[in-house]
């Protein structure tokens, strides 16, 4: 698998291309599937349908690596809390954990009730052409907790820093107990066939360097230690929204994982400079690129001068994909990156 070889540093043929968030609300046969679900929690539980919308960018797009279709809160769902996505705002907890009582809400062996996510993994890999990986994922334990303490997305994470500041020690039984859960729900996915393991860090940006390093990236690791003892040879992919500022830490800190996403607002020659040597690069085309052909070319033509006609790159977007993206742009992002990095 190319995709595969490229997070091992091997030579490829081209650069490989996903982009996050491929299967999506910008695929009108994404939101047929969606509607005859009848919700998106429906659609993560339904592995025929998770396995037919995780396959489209493959069909359309032609990617290098599909992506698992779920959502990285079935984890903190199934430790039992009560989870809706509410139209125009987001997904949102019936529950929230706050203080030390609240803790006795959080259930153990979360990673059992998740059959539906394995399901859909099997399936994906049964129907999936042997030369396109599949990529299993998480949420990583900082991310989780702090939708799990807000009750929601947050701009401010007002009672998750605050908890982190006043009460490190609750923040820490929080982290942990994600962390057990998630380093067996990752490994499940692997033992259903998944061929990498990606994990999301979708709000370290929201934590200073220290606080980031002990309460979010350390867990990380955790996690990537326990993966790597028994399977070595799948890739581990992190991606740490944000971090831009203080990527020379990264490079300095023991870590146990591959590939290292670099987002939109970070500088992908500091990135290079300072971590090239240390991981294969994903990353980092600006999303809104897209709805432009000249500013995509463009982006594409920046990202390649800087990482090269060589190992050690993954192309993909800084973020995800934008739910009114033209699919013909995409397309077409997906063709360019192979024609301009071809060997």
């Amino acid at each position: 698998m190319i995709f595969i070889d490229a997070c091992k540093r091997k030579d490829t043929p081209y650069t490989p291309i996903w982009l996050m968030r491929q299967a999506g609300r910008y695929l009108s046969e994404y939101r047929e599937v969606r509607a005859k679900a009848g919700n998106f929690l429906d659609l993560c539980k339904n592995p025929a349908l998770s396995c037919e919308v995780t396959l489209q960018p493959i069909d359309i797009l032609d990617c290098d690596a599909a992506i698992l279709f779920s959502d990285i809160l079935v984890i903190p769902l199934e430790m039992g809390l009560g989870l809706n996505f509410l139209k125009n705002e987001g997904p949102k907890f019936e529950t929230c954990i706050r203080n030390n009582n609240d803790l006795g809400i959080l259930q153990t062996n979360a990673y059992k009730k998740l059959d539906y996510v394995y399901d859909t993994i099997s399936l994906t890999r049964a129907k999936l052409s042997k030369d396109k990986a599949l990529i299993g994922f998480c949420g990583a334990p900082w991310t989780l907790a702090t939708y799990m303490i807000e009750g929601q997305g947050s701009k401010t994470y007002t009672h998750s820093k605050k908890m982190l500041y006043t009460n490190p020690n609750l923040l820490r039984n929080i982290l942990e107990k994600l962390t057990n859960e998630l380093k067996l729900y990752l490994e499940s996915q692997i033992k259903a066939g998944v061929d990498a393991i990606m994990i999301f860090d979708s709000w370290a940006g929201a934590l200073e360097e220290k606080a980031y390093i002990e309460f979010g990236f350390n867990y990380i690791n955790e996690i990537a230690d326990y993966i790597k003892k028994t399977y070595s040879n799948i890739p581990i992919i992190v991606f740490p929204k944000g971090v831009g500022g203080f990527l020379d830490r990264f490079a300095n800190l023991n870590s146990n994982f591959d590939v290292f996403g670099i987002d939109w607002g970070t500088s992908m020659k500091n990135a290079k400079h300072i971590l090239g040597d240390k991981f294969v690069l994903q990353g980092n085309l600006e999303p809104c690129r897209i709805y432009d052909m000249e500013a995509m070319e463009s982006g594409i033509d920046d990202i390649i001068n800087i990482m090269g006609n060589t190992s050690g790159h993954i192309f993909n977007l800084g973020h995800g994909m934008l739910p009114d993206l033209p699919v013909s742009n995409a397309i077409r992002l997906v063709q360019l990156v192979r024609e301009k990095t071809k060997r």
